[in-house]
């Protein structure tokens, strides 16, 4: 149960700070922070992998430095992907 909870503050935490990055945090609340904070390590995970540099993300339960930014790393792309669908451009 705790890694349950640990799991959606760290997913708020990344799609938090993903989105002041990317520059939309006025158009997302709490709940779509944790939604990007963990489609977003998922995307990562997937990533890294693909290129062959391993590293796990906070949907292994594993909240190290390394896992937040993987994890970070998936959320500001999927924000980048859903910026060039919606407005046509990459902020």
């Amino acid at each position: 149960m705790i890694n349950f909870i640990l799991w959606l503050l760290f997913g708020a935490l990344v799609g938090w700070l993903a989105s002041l990055v990317m520059r939309t945090d006025a158009q997302q609340g709490a709940v779509l922070n944790i939604v990007v904070g963990i489609i977003g390590a998922f995307l990562g995970g997937f990533l890294f992998n693909l290129l062959g540099i391993g590293g796990s993300s906070i949907n292994n339960n594993d909240f190290s430095l390394s896992a937040l930014l993987v994890s970070f790393i998936g959320a500001v792309v999927l924000l980048g992907i859903v910026n060039l669908f919606r407005r046509g451009t990459v902020r």
